[in-house]
């Protein structure tokens, strides 16, 4: 048998021996994690398995996308609109305006340019803060125990997630015209920082999405448990199946959701195997592999260096869309970049950069590590400090050591896989 079938069926054992020892709700909700997780390995695979570029501000561009489910999908907070709305409104579009004046101005003038340019961003910065900051005073001030905030479009969530995809394109492509022309290295630096830069912005910025705050309550795509166990008929078809309607609505909306997840997957990754069997794919690795070459064959390798990475951040986003509808809040502190970008590179490593494939069975299986290690490893700290007596200074210690057992299995894996299979455990061919 293949095997990357054998590969893809460990790792589906895992998820159904989860299910049958502790249970299904638990199996689901980590099954439904791993989709995201996959669909976040697949946008970094296009970015260094496709293309060699370094990008560790991932965390940043998913933190995007879930911004764009809350701007999409939350109802419009129409006293905060009366209140300050319009001013907030007017001074995002004065600072827009200081901006695209102050690069016609250096483009278009010859003498004193950098005079008139810094003349410009100095005006429009103190006609910008004038504007802006009486109307996000008046904005935070309503309400703000629950809202405090503008809102969103109060439109379906699904529309959320292209829109997150594309707020995180348009984020790449600024990084992209900025960094993209640097080192490796260099492009890590400025990624990882401007990541940093937009988890800021949504701390602090509470007119937009509540800060540290958080956004709760979003609406869901799927049913909700409650509704479900008020309809007569779902109750009859629960007690058919011998369970308790609780139980079976949990199970039914995690289906759900699993659905609609296996959908944008599937799509995604169909998508990505045409493009890289393409000659444009081919094209993209010879890129990679030597840019030298591919640019004495007249290619750009700016202008696709460009291309990948908005594609790559956009699937990234829409991922981070998709995990902020699942969670059903937005909490900007839980983004943290280096704990989380490290994991889903660990993904793609794991799995085998430039294989989307690879890149999907990655997400499944290191999600399941990240969720089930602790357990399982206090499980094996109690299991070896069994026959040792209460209160010994060792058994304390292993103990207290479980609750680390994440990141060290995240470490031991990567490592015993760089060392019996260095191009991942389904490689690029």
């Amino acid at each position: 048998m293949n095997r990357n079938v054998l590969l893809f069926a460990f790792v589906a054992l895992l998820f159904l021996g989860t299910g049958f020892v502790q249970s299904w709700n638990v199996a689901l909700t980590i099954l439904n994690m791993a989709m995201v997780s996959a669909i976040m390995a697949l946008g970094v695979n296009m970015q260094w398995g496709y293309a060699g570029l370094f990008n560790v501000g991932v965390m940043g561009f998913v933190a995007l996308g879930g911004l764009g489910a809350v701007l999409v999908g939350m109802p419009p907070v129409n006293e905060a609109w009366a209140a300050g709305g319009l001013r907030v409104v007017g001074g995002l579009l004065i600072g827009a305006a200081t901006i695209a004046a102050a690069v016609m101005a250096w483009d278009r003038m010859r003498r004193f340019r950098g005079l008139a340019v810094a003349a410009l961003l100095l005006i429009g910065f103190f006609a910008f803060r004038a504007v802006f900051d009486g109307g996000v005073q008046m904005v935070e001030a309503v309400n703000p125990a629950s809202t405090g905030y503008l809102g969103g479009l109060g439109l379906p969530i699904i529309i959320g997630w292209p829109v997150g995809g594309l707020l995180a394109a348009g984020a790449a492509w600024f990084i992209g015209k900025t960094a993209l022309g640097l080192r490796s290295d260099y492009l890590a630096i400025a990624t990882l920082g401007i990541a940093e830069i937009v988890i800021a912005v949504l701390k602090n910025e509470d007119w937009l999405a509540r800060g540290v705050k958080n956004v709760i309550g979003l609406p869901r795509p799927v049913p909700y448990e409650v509704d479900l166990q008020n309809s007569a008929g779902f109750r009859e078809f629960a007690a058919e199946l011998g369970t308790d309607p609780v139980t079976a609505s949990t199970i039914a909306v995690k289906l759900a959701y699993l659905g609609l997840f296996g959908v944008v997957l599937g799509l995604l990754l169909w998508l990505a195997q045409a493009a890289l069997a393409s000659p444009w794919g081919r094209m993209m690795r010879a890129i990679r592999d030597n840019e030298v070459a591919a640019e004495a064959m007249g290619k750009d390798v700016t202008a696709r260096h460009l291309q990948i990475f908005i594609l790559g951040s956009a699937v990234c986003g829409l991922a981070g869309a998709m995990m902020t509808t699942l969670d059903g809040q937005l909490t900007p502190g839980t983004y943290q970049p280096l704990r989380y970008t490290f994991l889903i590179w660990v993904m793609v490593i794991v799995g085998g950069s430039g294989n989307n494939w690879g890149a999907v069975l990655g997400g499944f299986l290191i999600w399941w590590l990240w969720v089930q290690v602790e357990p399982l490893g206090a499980l094996l700290m109690d299991t070896i400090t069994a026959g040792m007596a209460d209160g010994t200074w060792l058994k304390g210690h292993l103990q207290d050591a479980a609750a680390h057992m994440r990141l060290l299995t995240m470490g031991l894996v990567l490592l015993l896989v760089l060392r019996f299979s260095p191009r991942g455990l389904i490689p690029e061919k």
